[in-house]
C-alpha cells in the first residue's frame, strides 16, 4: 500500500481529503430501516436496488447519499462524478456488510456510546455544553430530515469504527519501510523520454504499392462495404453570409430588451465561518447550522434585514460582513464553474437560505441567501441583444431561403440554376453554393459537414438520381440535398479502398514492430543525451519531463509500477536498458538529472509520516477485509442486485428530492434527558 501511495505523491493530500469525505458520507448514509418494497411505489423512492442478507438498499438510500454530496459540493454535483449509480450502490452494499459483520462479532455500540457521540457532536463551543434536546432535534431534522434514521446512522458509524479498530489492531510500519517510501516519493528527476505508440510508429511505415495490392487480394472481404453509398450534390446557404446583409434597428433591440429583461445576475448574501484548525471543523459546522436555522422562517427563507443582521454579527469575511453579507457583484450563471459554491444559489427561490456549504479553497463554511435579480440597462445589454437578434433573424432568413430553394430544385432538378437565382439573396456566389460529397454511408465524416445524423436522415429517403430531400440544418447553415448516384453494398475495387488498406497495413506492421522498435531505441541511445537521436531514426520525438517524481504520469503514456522501478534505478545520464510497456505503448526514458530526497527533512517529518502511513496501511487492510467479506457473501448468493432498477437510474439520474420533514418525536430514542 505504501508503494501505491508513493506513486500518488502529488495528489495524496487531495486523495486523503476526498477519501475521508467518502468515508464520512458512507458512515452517515449507509443504513436505512428495512423498507417494504412490495407496498411502496418507485416514485416514493422505496423500490429495492439491492438486498444484502435480507437487508434492502432502496432508491431512497441513493437519494440520501446524492443529497449529502450536493450539500458538500453544491447542487451541480451528479452521481456520474463518483462513477455513476453502480459505484455508489457498491458503497452502500459495502456499508451494509460492514455493519452486519460488526453485529456478528459483538461490536455494536451501547446506547451510552451513541449518546456520548451525539453530545460531543452537538456541543456548543461557546459554553462547552450540550446544546439541549430541543435544539438538537431541530438541527437534526433540518439537516438530515429524520431523527430516528440519524441516530441509527450514528450507531452504525460507531460499529464500523469498532470493527475497523478490531481488524487493524496489529498493523505496523517499520522505520526502514517508512524511509524507503519517503526516498521514493521525494527523489526528483529531470527526464527525457520517448513514447513508442502504434499510431506514431505507423506514420513512418511506407509499404510499397505491391504490398498493398497483395494485402487487399488476401483480405478483400474485410474491406467490403456493407451499406449502400450515396453521392450527394447539395445547395448550401451560409447563415453567416446571410447575416452580413441584415440590419438590426434600435427599435427592434428595444423590443427585444423589453421582452427579455436581461439579467446582470443575482444578488447574494453570505455568512462566512472559517475553519482555523481541522480539529474545529465539526464545531464550525455546528455553528453554521445553528446560524442557518436562526435565519430561516418556516419556508426556509429570510428577509434581507434579518440575514444582514446575522452577517454583521457573525460573518468572518470583513468585506461582506460590513455590507450585511452582500457580495460586491451579482452572481451570473457560468457552466464552466461547476465547483463554484455560488452557482448553486442561482437555482434557489428568492430569499431562500441554503444549508452551510464547505469551500475547500477558502477553508470555510458558507451560508448563502439568494437575493433579487439585478437587471441590465439597455446600453449594457445592447451588444448581446444585437448578437442574439442578428442570429435569430439570420436563421429565419436562411431557413426561408433554403425552403424556397427546395421548391425550385424540385421543380427544375438543376442545382446550378437555382444557385444563380438565389445567389444575391444568399450573399454568396453560385459556385460557393453548389457542393458535392464523395460516396458516403451512415456515420461517415462528410467533408464540410462532419458526422451529422440530421444530414443522414435527410438523404436516407433519396433512392433515385435527382431525388431532392428536405432542407436540413448543417454546420454554419442549411443544405438542400439531391442524389447524384447510389452504389449498393459490395467489395470495392482496390483504388477505392486504397486509403483504408494503407491504414490497416501500417497499423498491423506498427503493432508487429512496436516492441522491437522500443528495444532498438533503448539499445541505440546509450545515454539520456543520445535518446533523441535514437528515437529520430524511427520518426519519433522525445519529450521532456523537467520535474518528475515516481508515481506521476509519464506524459500521455500514464504510469506503471515497472516504469517506477526502472526510473528510480536510473543515475544521472543513464537511459533505460529495457523499455517498459504502459497500456498499448512502450516507453524509453533517460535521466538527465537526479535530485535525492532530503533525509534531514524526513527526520523532521518522521512522526507525521509514520502516522499517515500507518493510517493508509490500516485503511488498506480494512478495505481488503471488507472486500473479502463481500466476495464470500456473493458466493453464498446472499447479495442480490436488481439490475432493472439500476438501469433506470443509469438512463436518467434521479432529480434532487427535497428531504421530507417528518414530525419531530416527543421523545428521543437515545439522548438522555437534559
Amino acid at each position: 500500500m505504501l508503494k501505491q501511495f508513493s506513486r500518488l505523491e502529488k495528489t495524496r493530500s487531495a486523495f486523503i481529503i476526498i477519501f475521508a469525505l467518502l468515508m464520512v458520507v458512507s458512515l452517515i448514509f449507509f443504513y436505512a430501516p428495512t423498507r417494504d418494497a412490495g407496498t411502496a411505489s418507485a416514485a416514493e423512492g422505496r423500490e429495492v436496488l439491492a438486498s444484502v442478507r435480507g437487508d434492502d438498499v432502496v432508491v431512497a438510500d441513493l437519494e440520501d447519499l446524492t443529497r449529502t454530496y450536493r450539500q458538500a459540493f453544491g447542487p451541480q454535483f451528479s452521481m456520474a462524478q463518483l462513477g455513476g449509480s453502480r459505484r455508489m450502490l457498491d458503497g452502500l452494499i459495502r456499508s451494509r456488510i460492514v455493519v452486519q459483520e460488526a453485529e456478528r462479532l459483538g461490536l455494536m455500540p451501547s446506547d451510552k456510546e451513541v449518546s456520548d457521540r451525539i453530545i460531543k457532536r452537538y456541543t456548543d463551543p461557546a459554553t462547552n455544553k450540550f446544546i439541549g434536546v430541543e435544539r438538537y432535534k431541530q438541527a437534526v431534522v433540518s439537516q438530515f430530515g429524520d431523527l430516528y434514521r440519524f441516530e441509527r446512522q450514528i450507531r452504525d458509524a460507531l460499529a464500523e469504527e469498532k470493527l475497523r479498530a478490531f481488524v487493524t489492531a496489529g498493523v505496523q510500519i517499520s522505520d526502514e519501510e517508512l524511509q524507503t517510501n519517503y526516498e521514493r516519493s521525494n527523489t526528483s528527476f529531470e527526464l527525457t523520454y520517448v513514447n513508442v505508440t502504434p499510431a506514431e510508429l505507423a506514420k513512418g511505415i511506407n509499404p510499397s504499392d505491391e504490398e498493398l495490392r497483395s494485402y487487399f487480394a488476401a483480405h478483400g472481404d474485410e474491406f467490403r462495404i456493407n451499406e449502400p453509398q450515396k453521392k450527394i450534390r447539395y445547395l448550401f446557404i451560409d447563415m453567416t453570409k446571410v447575416a452580413a446583409k441584415l440590419e438590426v434597428s434600435d427599435e427592434e433591440l428595444r423590443r427585444e430588451f423589453d421582452e427579455r429583461k436581461p439579467q446582470a445576475g443575482i444578488r447574494v448574501q453570505q455568512i462566512v465561518l472559517k475553519v482555523a484548525d481541522p480539529k474545529l471543523d465539526q464545531q464550525v459546522l455546528q455553528k453554521a447550522t445553528d446560524l442557518a436555522q436562526r435565519a430561516r422562517d418556516e419556508k426556509l427563507t429570510a428577509t434581507e434585514e434579518a440575514f444582514a443582521e446575522l452577517a454583521r454579527g457573525n460573518s468572518e469575511d470583513p468585506a461582506t460582513a460590513k455590507a450585511g453579507g452582500w457580495l460586491a457583484s451579482p452572481v451570473r450563471k457560468n457552466p464552466n464553474k461547476t465547483g463554484d459554491i455560488y452557482q448553486g444559489v442561482l437555482d434557489m427561490q428568492p430569499g431562500y437560505v441554503a444549508d452551510p456549504v464547505f469551500d475547500k479553497a477558502s477553508n470555510a463554511y458558507y451560508i448563502l441567501r439568494r437575493g433579487d435579480p439585478v437587471f441590465k440597462t439597455f446600453e449594457e445589454a445592447k451588444p448581446e441583444l444585437l448578437v442574439s437578434l442578428r442570429n435569430s433573424k439570420s436563421y429565419a432568413a436562411a431557413a426561408g431561403l433554403a425552403q424556397r430553394a427546395v421548391e425550385r430544385v424540385r421543380e427544375t432538378k438543376d442545382l446550378a440554376r437555382v444557385a444563380q437565382e438565389l445567389a444575391a439573396e444568399a450573399n454568396m456566389s453560385a459556385a460557393e453554393m453548389v457542393k458535392e460529397t464523395p460516396f458516403i454511408k451512415p456515420q461517415d465524416d462528410v467533408p464540410g459537414i462532419g458526422s451529422s445524423p440530421q444530414f443522414e436522415a435527410a438523404i436516407a429517403p433519396l433512392e433515385n438520381p435527382q431525388d431532392v430531400g428536405d432542407r436540413v440544418g448543417v454546420k454554419d447553415g442549411f443544405a438542400v440535398p439531391m442524389l447524384v448516384e447510389k452504389r449498393d453494398p459490395r467489395v470495392p475495387e482496390f483504388e477505392e479502398a486504397r486509403e483504408r488498406v494503407l491504414a490497416r497495413v501500417r497499423e498491423e506492421k506498427a503493432k508487429e514492430q512496436l516492441e522491437q522498435a522500443a528495444r532498438d531505441i533503448a539499445a541505440a541511445a546509450g545515454s539520456a543525451e543520445g535518446l533523441t537521436a535514437a528515437a529520430a531514426r524511427f520518426g519519433l520525438k522525445t519529450e521532456p519531463l523537467p520535474s518528475y517524481r515516481i508515481g506521476t504520469p509519464i506524459g500521455t503514456a500514464g504510469t506503471a509500477l515497472a516504469a517506477d522501478e526502472a526510473i528510480f534505478a536510473l543515475k544521472p545520464g543513464e537511459v533505460m536498458k529495457t523499455p517498459v510497456k504502459i497500456g498499448d505503448s512502450w516507453v524509453v526514458a533517460g535521466a538527465l538529472k537526479r535530485t535525492e530526497a532530503d533525509l534531514a527533512e524526513f527526520g523532521r517529518q518522521r512522526a507525521e509520516l509514520a502516522e499517515s502511513a500507518l493510517e493508509e496501511r490500516r485503511q488498506q487492510v480494512f478495505d481488503d477485509y471488507a472486500t473479502t467479506l463481500r466476495a464470500r457473501i456473493e458466493r453464498e448468493g446472499e447479495i442480490k442486485i436488481y439490475e432493472d432498477v439500476l438501469a433506470k437510474l443509469d438512463k436518467q439520474e434521479m432529480p434532487e428530492v427535497a428531504p421530507q420533514r417528518p414530525r419531530i418525536p416527543t421523545t428521543v430514542p437515545v439522548m438522555p434527558a437534559q
